[in-house]
């Protein structure tokens, strides 16, 4: 277990300019830089308008002559849980306007690549589509643009991935993170762009008295952001102010019930009462059985779940994404004892100095679509930058990336590919995670090159992880009330971290957990003593428990529900050795 260096935030021990909540509460928002009550307004009317996104007026101008024309449509999506979402939206929303003839196409991981290429169009030209809307792809598609347009189809684009020097000639581009756009929030996630386009749709057509000749109301576009608030999440985009309001107000369709057929059944499955959903059962529940269809074998069946209108249908597909996700943890697993090896090997032959800084990681046998799970539990584990490859079927090598705070990884390719000419054929992505593909022979060389970047870019204060925390709790302040207030105060996730606090207990009682023996419960006691506390600690080996029984634990206040009786836990993060009770 990687023990990460536990530091209050600065702000922990702060007095809130907040009034009228609790003020651990308070403490907790001040925190995160929230000072005013009008940022704890997640209402849909605090959004920022859909005119602020460049192009976005020219692309419902083009979906709305499509529509009015009985034009055929063609949504080509990405495969992972951002573009499924992204991808059942658009459907879903273009039908209920009127559009009477919608299809989609997801590309396979396996077999077609990346977003939309010449062979995606060259596909899906018996179709005879007038009109292609990408979701959550397309702004580096500069060939897939260009081969629809020789097709004869208009091209509308809507993406939130960077865009590279050149853009592509689509008939409308919608990108908050192309250079110029003056959209306030840079970070929405591809459904995210997908719906605020679809916003500015209606809108079009509402001017143009389509829904009045047709004998409509105007759709409400709000019955639609559980799917939103998924693709959000599951994307992991920081959650600013405007990504909030999207998730908060998903997150309240499922709770009422009121969420797609598909995604009450992926909660079902994993576990998740919906009734009590909150942004981190769409993290850990709902996002990886989805992104399982991708990973494992074609995204068509997640969105095909999410589309269907039959309970019935969503659950035998949720049934069928859940047993997905069962493989995909097999493999994974598989691959991490297979990547620790590799890791052990090079321990082994070179001193610490020499270890790699960015690691790069392949072996012949990977599978393609697990590689970004399993560089991100290597990098969890080093805390460095990981790359892992597995071979792409055509002699060539493709790889996921995760990075640490303090390298972009997108900008670090870049480096790596301007230095290296013909190093890397091709690579996408954001700060923190990020794809590309090179020929196998090129693994060596890359590696050299990314490594030697990395330790240019990362600073020496980055290499140590830091796990940031709201503070100690006083006994009386660590109460169920205080634990259900937390669990739905805010929509917590990247950039928004739920509460963590820390402090020193005696450990009383512990006792194994599952077959495998790796997850615990405790029985703690609270250094200012009082009544004990129940714990859980989950995927640490009983030899990577401390010594001694005096623990400083980093620690979430957790509700624990079981046949009917709810009971305050403690969600360890982190645990170490602590000498004294005031240590």
């Amino acid at each position: 277990m990687r023990v990460q260096r536990l530091i209050r935030r600065r702000e922990a021990g702060a007095v809130s300019p907040l009034t009228g909540i609790h003020p651990v509460l308070a403490r907790v928002l001040a925190a995160r830089g929230i000072s005013s009550p009008d940022q704890l307004e997640l209402t849909l009317n605090r959004l920022h308008p859909p005119r602020a996104l460049s192009g976005i007026e020219q692309a419902a101008g083009h979906l709305a002559d499509a529509i009015e024309g009985d034009a055929r449509l063609l949504v080509v999506g990405d495969f992972d849980a951002d573009g499924a979402t992204s991808t059942a939206l658009s459907m879903r929303v273009l039908k209920d306007f009127g559009a009477k003839d919608v299809h989609y196409r997801v590309p396979n991981r396996f077999e077609d690549g990346y977003g939309l290429t010449p062979k995606i169009v060259e596909a899906v030209r018996p179709l005879g589509a007038e009109l292609l809307l990408t979701v959550d792809n397309g702004v580096t598609a500069l060939a897939g643009v260009q081969a629809a347009k020789d097709a004869g189809m208009r091209v509308v684009v809507t993406d939130h991935h960077l865009p590279g020097a050149e853009l592509p000639l689509a008939d409308a581009l919608v990108n908050p993170n192309l250079p110029g756009d003056g959209f306030p929030s840079k970070h929405l996630a591809g459904v995210g762009v997908a719906f605020y386009v679809l916003s500015a749709l209606r809108a079009e057509l509402g001017r143009r008295g389509w829904f009045e000749r047709r004998g409509m109301e105007m759709p409400n576009l709000a019955r639609y952001l559980d799917l939103v608030a998924l693709g959000t999440v599951a994307d992991m985009v920081p959650l600013d102010y405007n990504n909030r309001v999207l998730v908060e107000q998903g997150l309240r369709r499922m709770r009422a019930g009121q969420a797609v057929p598909g995604i009450l059944s992926l909660l079902a499955v994993s576990g998740r009462d919906f009734r009590r959903a909150v942004a981190s059962d769409l993290g850990f529940g709902v996002g990886p059985r989805l992104n399982a269809a991708g990973r494992m074998e074609d995204m068509s069946i997640g969105i095909q779940c999410l589309l269907a209108e039959q309970p019935e249908q969503a659950r035998r597909l949720a049934e069928e994404l859940h047993q997905l996700n069962a493989q995909r943890q097999t493999v994974e697993a598989e691959m991490q004892q297979q990547a620790l090896a590799i890791l052990k090997q090079l321990h082994e032959r070179l001193d610490a100095e020499s270890l790699p800084r960015g690691v790069c990681l392949f072996d012949p046998d990977w599978h393609q679509g697990v590689i970004g799970i399993l560089a991100s539990r290597i990098k969890e584990r080093l805390h460095r930058p990981v790359i892992a490859f597995a071979p792409d079927g055509n002699g060539g090598i493709k790889g996921s990336a995760r990075s640490i705070p303090g390298l972009h990884l997108r900008d670090a390719l870049e480096e790596v590919d301007a230095q290296n000419p013909g190093l890397i054929q091709r690579f996408g992505g954001h700060a923190m995670a990020a794809g590309l593909q090179l020929p196998q022979s090129h693994f060596k060389d890359f590696a050299l090159a990314f490594d030697a970047v990395v330790r240019r870019k990362v600073a020496d204060e980055d290499w140590q992880g830091i796990l940031l925390t709201d503070g100690p709790l006083e006994p009386g302040e660590m109460t169920l009330e205080l634990a259900e207030l937390l669990r739905y105060a805010q929509p917590w996730g990247q950039h928004m971290p739920e509460p963590l606090f820390d402090d020193v207990f005696r450990v009383r009682e512990r006792w194994p957990m599952g077959a495998a023996g790796n997850h615990w419960r405790f029985v703690l006691e609270h250094r200012a003593g009082g009544a004990p506390f129940e714990a859980v600690l989950f995927n640490t080996p009983a030899a990577d428990l401390p010594q001694g029984d005096w623990w400083r634990a980093a620690y979430r206040l957790d509700v624990n529900e079981f046949r009917g009786n709810r009971r305050l836990q403690l969600m360890l993060e982190q645990v170490e050795a602590a000498p004294t009770a005031a240590s």
